[in-house]
Formats: C-alpha cells, sequence, structure tokens
C-alpha cells in the first residue's frame, strides 16, 4: 500500500484587508492558502488537487508554492496567537511598547 503524503498549496499573489478596513488600497501584503491535498510526492499531490478543483485553472493565480505537512497530529502541535490579546496589555500601540 502506497502511503499518501499531506500537503498545502499557497501563492504569494494577492493580497487582504483587514477585518473592517475602509481603505481602497490592500492593507496587508500576503501569503493565500490555495488548497490542501494528499499524494504519493508533492507532484501527483499538485495534481489531485488541481482535479479535486478544476475552478483553479481559471482563477489569475500563477506561481503555486507546496509544503509537506509532516506531522500526522499536526493540529496538537499547532500555536495560536491572538493580536487581540497583545493589543489589550496596557494599552500599547506598538511593539516596542510592550518591552
Amino acid at each position: 500500500m502506497i502511503r499518501c503524503k499531506l500537503y498545502v498549496f499557497i501563492s504569494t499573489e494577492g493580497y487582504t484587508y483587514q477585518p473592517d478596513s475602509v481603505s481602497i488600497e490592500p492593507d496587508i501584503e500576503n501569503c493565500q492558502v490555495i488548497g490542501f491535498s494528499k499524494g504519493r510526492d508533492i507532484d501527483d499531490a499538485f495534481e489531485n488537487l488541481l482535479q479535486e478543483n478544476i475552478y483553479l485553472i481559471k482563477t489569475t493565480f500563477n506561481e503555486i508554492v507546496g509544503y509537506e505537512l509532516k506531522h500526522r497530529d499536526r493540529h496538537k502541535f499547532a500555536k495560536y496567537f491572538y493580536l487581540n490579546d497583545r493589543k489589550k496589555v496596557n494599552n500599547c500601540t506598538t511593539v516596542k511598547e510592550y518591552g
């Protein structure tokens, strides 16, 4: 039995707006998650991603990068960060003020 590996595919093409943004200009240059897929290797996983999400061909994304997610229990190793918690500390407005 061939064991499939899990991959995440992202693109750095694109921008995002923060919640409640009123700017017509993007707020943050970012990475966008294109999707997750399994395969024998990264090429196989990318082909599976395209087969399962045919609409991707019609998007304006071009460069997509794949990364293997090595830990099966990756959720156990995830750590979440909440910026609102940082903002509440002493009503600071910059990272330097936290020091």
